[in-house]
């Protein structure tokens, strides 16, 4: 289309009275600048793209594959602007070659070009001006894409001051007594063979707007709590008492479960080494690292149930569920920690309170812990 107008001003031009002469070699040389100018000022765009892109890898902000990738979509792009910019000059040089052909252009010597006449370009006695943006669209998008990559380190999920995970634990239940380490030797449970299971999601808030290593740590979760006697003992209640005594028949199985409901709250240092950007912004990257874990629960027991596994007078396997609370104390409260790399904890619960009401027996469970974002 820009051809066709180009060809119809001329053959207006023809016709006009008072045509004036212009040098063919003039002409000629204004084009041939033109394309110069438009090489370079795209070869040297592509050059500063380049060095751009190799200074984001030696940061480790891109994998070389990407780099090699981006390199390829420069180089394609500032191709196609050259072919296209110098395509309209080659369509100017051929208007101009028909002028010569029809006598309407003279030949001169070489004279000097200044910057008006390379911006300007006669077709009969129309003027027209054109000039060269060095600043091309790419160069827009960049700065359309780095103000947008601000935007979400700043409001991002890696700068949230609040993340969520989920929480899976397990390992072995066991009680002290009177607070004492040594009581777990002389345990009426099983060691190996009393678990506990817990299961729930967290919410980590940062204390601090800006991007740091503590955080406070809150939740909910429900733990399974199962404790197996040793010595083919069983639970008995008596009254406001919970008695340990032997069981009149062989005992298979017996396991006293009780469900709670806990909120837990900690302290959590997470030592995750933070990303620093180039224009000095710092977000988050927690658990990535070591992490420590301070603080407590408190909760409500849901329910408690003593299973029985034995063998009665005629060798017939009975299983009996007993439904009681055993004299458990319904709100329960204490201290817990953790520490670990990554998403994966050792885990240690201790209860303040007893488990069962007028006794020193609190239960304690140490096991692995899973904190997934």
């Amino acid at each position: 289309m820009k051809k066709i107008t180009i060809i119809f001003l001329l053959m207006l031009s023809i016709t006009t009275f008072g045509q004036e002469k212009r040098t063919f070699e003039k002409e000629v040389r204004k084009i041939s600048k033109k394309i110069e100018e438009i090489t370079k000022n795209q070869k040297d765009s592509l050059k500063s793209k380049v060095i751009a892109i190799d200074k984001r890898l030696e940061k480790g902000e891109i994998t070389k594959e990407t780099a090699d990738n981006l390199k390829k979509d420069v180089a394609k792009y500032h191709a196609k602007q050259i072919e296209e910019q110098v395509s309209k000059q080659e369509q100017l040089l051929q208007v101009l070659v028909q002028e010569k052909t029809n006598g309407k252009i003279i030949s001169a010597d070489d004279s000097d070009l200044n910057e008006e006449d390379v911006n300007t370009f006669k077709v009969g006695n129309k003027t027209f001006r054109f000039s060269i943006n060095t600043k091309d669209i790419n160069d827009e998008n960049d700065l359309d894409r780095e103000r947008k990559e601000r935007r979400w380190r700043r409001d991002g999920k890696n700068n949230r001051r609040t993340t969520s995970q989920f929480v899976f634990a397990l390992g072995v239940n066991n009680v002290l007594e009177d607070h004492k380490f040594s009581s777990l030797s002389d345990s009426e449970y099983k060691f190996w063979q009393s678990h506990f299971y817990e299961i729930g999601f967290t919410w980590k808030t940062r204390l601090t707007k800006e991007a740091s290593q503590v955080y406070f740590k809150y939740g909910l979760s429900f733990l399974w709590n199962n404790l197996r006697l040793d010595n083919n003992q069983s639970h008995i209640k008596n009254g406001d008492r919970t008695d340990i005594v032997v069981f009149p028949n062989n005992l298979i199985e017996s396991r006293l479960r009780h469900v709670q409901m806990n909120i837990p709250m900690h302290f959590e240092w997470d030592f995750s080494k933070n990303k620093k950007y180039k224009d000095g912004f710092v977000y988050d990257r927690t658990n990535r690292g070591l992490r420590v874990g301070l603080g407590g629960f408190v909760g409500v027991k849901l329910g408690t149930r003593q299973y029985l596994e034995y063998e009665d007078d005629r060798n017939v396997k009975v299983q009996e569920i007993q439904f009681n609370n055993y004299n458990m104390n319904t709100v329960n409260y204490g201290l817990s920690a953790y520490v670990g790399y990554k998403s994966t904890s050792l885990y240690l619960k201790y209860d303040l309170n007893p488990l069962f009401k007028d006794t020193e027996t609190r239960n304690i469970s140490m096991g692995l812990r899973l904190d997934l974002n």
